[in-house]
């Protein structure tokens, strides 16, 4: 789920988020696979008047300008902001990795400095690597519904956080973002509708003909991957490498590529209700496997701890803990689940303190990146600019009630959090005029590397095997772990394969299976036997 506000930037671009965010609208816009996927206008490639982002920084920006509408190149243009980080080894220099830091929504001109020592060292040492804000988003020309920022934090304000309880905070929800697409459609309609996957596959190709690239070497997470299969399709003969790491299921997106009224949310139709709770289930599980020392949140055994939760949460439902509601506390389990290390111990710390009847204390923030808007405006409106121009939803409020029941069953406590998690596309005033929504098996110039990780709440592993049977040309590597992105939840073994991929084109084997580095809790501590000293038989402290 997207985060808006600067704040929430800090905390969450620095583990990339990729919150997806909120999708659809039944209206029709012009299909791109019906009209062959490719623009017909030439359109120059963008100039890039590389400079330090800021003083002494090691990254350099630039501004790139872009058609609004690729259509009619010749009318208005927006801004895209970029940023790249030299090759370190600029003397065996290959040429330059494209990085889409998903969301939709995320900033890669904050997200790929701040999760720059996350990429294989050799991709650091022989590519500079090169991000932007996605049009429509931060820094570049973004979608803005609010005239400050003041009014945009007492909208926030104004609606009940998180998972909506009951049909008084239903209404409330729903009005508060009828509220958003009026501002919207006030404030600029036409940038609405040109902010599409589509769109920015085409600015995706734009930058690879500004840094010179003769096909294009990239890599998307959540998000990013649809925006990397969409690219793949549209421009088949330019992909040099292209790695597609927590995978979205295409059809899931576009619904089949069908123009009906969807029976189910794009999330729901991806499986994250199932996905989520899956996760969920797990983290509860280890961290009831060890002690408090290890998972504060541990109740001394696994299902002692699941019980512990779920009394926790009936316990919220009732009687908050300051502002921590139920729906608030879902929203921060969803998203806390997404990062490993820290976000399950902190996530744990969070659980005890309420658990105890204690305010949690406010999360650390990471420290800013050099560059010049490291808390860019993150509004909702900017997600759902993209995913409702996209991706179909139901637009009629009076079939979430039932569809989050349904999805409550299936996926608990995080089915209720992912149904409502599209609640902007209800009313969102615009759709995309240029959708991609397929074929999805193109030929490409070189194969594809698609991974997913077992257990991820926002990207389901089911979503990886699906991108790489749509694909025509593509290889499977599965992360054996926990978190979404293999990138911010490191496996050396997966960056091992990547940076040989991106480096020379060299697959996995078929089938390969890396595991990540490092548990997400410490085990027990034994006392006594043979190995401390103290005896034949070795017990656990609870």
């Amino acid at each position: 789920m997207h985060i808006s506000g600067p704040t929430a930037c800090r905390r969450v671009c620095a583990a990339v988020t990729a919150a997806l965010v909120i999708y659809s609208t039944v209206l029709t816009g012009q299909n791109l696979a019906a009209a062959g996927g490719i623009p017909t206008a030439s359109v120059p490639a963008p100039k890039l008047d590389w400079r330090p982002c800021v003083q002494g920084s090691p990254f350099d920006c630039a501004t790139a300008k872009v058609p609004l509408d690729y259509d009619n190149p010749g009318r208005r243009t927006i801004e895209l902001a970029v940023v790249k980080r030299k090759a370190t080894d600029p003397g065996r220099r290959i040429g330059t990795l494209l990085f889409n830091p998903g969301g939709p929504g995320g900033p890669g001109t904050v997200q790929m400095p701040q999760n720059y020592e996350s990429f294989p060292r050799e991709v650091r040492e022989r590519f500079d690597i090169v991000s932007w804000d996605p049009r429509g988003i931060g820094s570049s020309t973004a979608v803005n519904c609010f005239a400050t920022t003041g009014e945009a934090a007492a909208w926030e304000a104004g609606k009940p956080a998180g998972v909506p309880v009951g049909a008084q905070q239903r209404a409330a929800v729903i009005a508060a973002y009828q509220d958003l697409s009026r501002r919207c459609q006030r404030r600029d309609p036409e940038l609405l509708r040109h902010v599409s996957t589509a769109d920015t596959a085409r600015d995706l190709e734009g930058l690879r003909q500004a840094v010179g690239d003769a096909q294009l070497t990239y890599l998307g997470i959540s998000y990013g991957t649809i925006l990397g299969a969409t690219y793949a399709n549209m421009f088949p003969d330019r992909v040099r490498a292209m790695v597609l790491d927590s995978n979205i299921d295409p059809q899931a997106w576009t619904n089949h590529a069908s123009d009906a009224d969807p029976r189910l949310t794009t999330f729901l139709r991806m499986g994250l209700d199932r996905a989520a709770a899956a996760v969920l289930d797990r983290f509860l599980t280890l961290c009831g496997s060890t002690d408090t020392a290890g998972c504060a949140f541990s109740a001394g055994g696994p299902e002692a701890t699941r019980d512990r939760f779920h009394q926790l949460m009936r316990r919220l439902r009732a009687q908050p803990v300051g502002e921590w509601t139920y729906g608030r506390t879902i929203a921060d389990v969803v998203s806390s689940l997404y990062i490993l290390h820290p976000g399950w111990t902190e996530l744990a710390g969070r659980l005890r303190d309420l658990w105890q009847g204690r305010v949690p204390k406010p999360a650390t923030l990471p420290p800013a990146p050099p560059v010049p808007h490291p808390n860019p405006y993150l509004g909702d409106e900017q997600a759902s600019a993209v995913v409702c121009g996209d991706s179909p939803n139901p637009r009629d409020p009076a079939v979430y009630p039932a569809m989050e029941e349904a999805a409550a069953r299936r996926g608990g406590d995080a089915g209720r959090y992912w149904t409502w998690a599209t609640v902007p596309c209800i009313s969102w005033p615009a759709v995309a005029a240029d959708r991609y929504r397929g074929p999805w098996n193109r030929p490409t110039a070189h194969p594809i590397l698609v991974v997913g990780t077992r257990y991820d709440p926002a990207t389901p592993y089911a979503d990886a095997q699906a991108m790489a049977g749509e694909l025509a040309d593509a290889r499977l590597l599965t992360h054996e772990g926990y978190g979404h992105t293999a990138l911010i939840n490191p496996s050396s073994c997966v960056k091992s394969y990547e940076a040989r991929y991106l480096v020379d084109g060299t697959l996995p084997p078929e089938g390969t299976t890396c595991r990540q580095d490092k548990p997400p809790f410490p085990a027990r501590k034994p006392v006594g036997g043979i190995a401390t000293g103290g005896g034949w038989t070795a017990v656990t402290v609870h």
